[in-house]
């Protein structure tokens, strides 16, 4: 049922496990009700408390979702002046002294932002190439720098064998990206979701040209994470018994902690840095298996715990949706699970260790309410997950 892990992994799981307890992080706190390591622990390359060496304004577009209010936070603490515009609608707890405008993408009500100048704009929310535009015609004489955050969606993989920034981008064939408004895009899904990001990429050259920074994270997780797409593993493997694990273990996984994206784009704005980055996670590539057992392994030691590995052809068979069901993993030899982060990490991207996100994402997640614990977003529903292990158990 539980196969040893091998040598190599046990490894790899063991350091990330170790990076986390040099930092004085309480492993299975959160799992044991006695509190947790707090959210602002200083981590490698971060430079948490310590000044930027100026003051800039910054500008960001959203700042009350994921990974906004981690920016401004991180960029209060760096020194920064921060402004942030949204349509006013989600409450965020934000430092002393930020600014709030009030806008509406939507219906282009930015004047707001008229008059008004910055050294920088991030830009979070977008998805939509009007709303660069709109942004384009009041901020592209008024900030220094614009940064996108787009995702490696955007990117067109078909017959790729991994992906980098030089990785062509999707393109779109129904018309123009210009004229796709908030409702056809929902009547579309996420049919659209990378064509679209990818059409806002190059709508954001056109208007800022070389000041632009595009970063594009894969998936994003952590404390906060609304989607539960990695909240369901520490969730799941906490819970303990025969766990349904995808794959034969070897598949690659990425993922990137929401305050380490948001920390690492306030430091590529203070450097200035432009181009083009994927913001991926971890440094080194991580493997299925080293995921599920470094999360395990964060988690209190008398868990019982064993991961049946179940192959993908059965899980498809068994209905088994990778992704939404089996969560951070998009199946065999997925192109976008190996996306090179060489430059990103060059230019100062850092990551807290997998045990420090897996304590703080199960303690956020068990200070929710019951009702909304009992209503995952994503991750494999316990009875499917009895019934396919014991398919699996019965094919022998």
């Amino acid at each position: 049922m539980n196969p040893p892990l091998p040598r190599r992994d046990f490894l790899r799981a063991s350091a990330l496990l170790g990076g986390a307890a040099a930092l004085g992080v309480p492993l299975g706190a959160a799992a044991a009700g006695t509190g947790g390591a707090a959210s602002t622990l200083p981590h490698a390359g971060a430079r948490v408390g310590s000044p930027a060496r100026r003051s800039l304004r910054i500008l960001i577009l959203g700042g009350t979702g994921f990974t906004g209010p981690h920016q401004v936070r991180y960029a209060v603490e760096r020194g920064h002046r921060v402004t942030v515009f949204n349509r006013g609608r989600r409450q965020a707890e934000l430092p002393a002294g930020v600014e709030e405008l009030v806008g509406d993408r939507n219906s282009g009500e930015l004047d707001a932002l008229r008059g008004r100048t910055w050294d920088a704009v991030i830009d979070n929310p977008t998805t939509l190439p009007f709303w660069v535009r709109d942004a384009g015609e009041v901020l592209r004489d008024a900030t220094g720098q614009y940064v996108f955050i787009s995702t490696l969606s955007a990117y067109d993989v078909r017959g790729a064998a991994a992906v980098d920034e030089s990785t062509a981008l999707l393109g779109y064939a129904d018309g123009d990206p210009l004229d796709v408004t908030p409702e056809v895009y929902q009547e579309r899904g996420g049919a659209l979701y990378g064509p679209m990001k990818a059409a806002s990429e190059r709508e954001a050259a056109r208007w800022f040209g070389d000041r632009t920074t595009v970063i594009r994270p894969g998936l994003i997780v952590g404390p906060g994470d609304q989607t539960d797409r990695f909240t369901y593993w520490p969730v799941r493997i906490a819970r303990g018994g025969e766990v349904l694990a995808p794959g034969t273990g070897a598949d690659r996984v990425q993922v990137i902690d929401a305050r380490d994206l948001a920390e690492w784009t306030v430091r590529v704005v203070e450097e200035g840095a432009t181009g083009d980055f994927n913001a991926v996670g971890p440094r080194a590539p991580l493997s299925m298996a080293e995921q599920l057992h470094g999360i395990r392994g964060a988690l209190p030691g008398d868990l019982e715990v064993g991961f049946t590995w179940v192959p993908a052809e059965f899980l498809q068979a068994e209905g088994v949706r990778p992704w939404s069901e089996m969560t951070t993993w998009f199946g065999p030899d997925a192109v976008l699970s190996r996306a090179s982060n060489a430059r990103a990490v060059a230019a100062g991207l850092s990551f807290r260790p997998l045990a420090t996100t897996t304590v703080e994402t199960l303690e956020w997640f068990r200070s929710l309410p019951a009702e909304r614990q009992n209503a995952m977003q994503a991750g494999l529903d316990a009875e499917k997950e009895r019934a396919v292990l014991a398919a699996w158990r019965e094919r022998g």
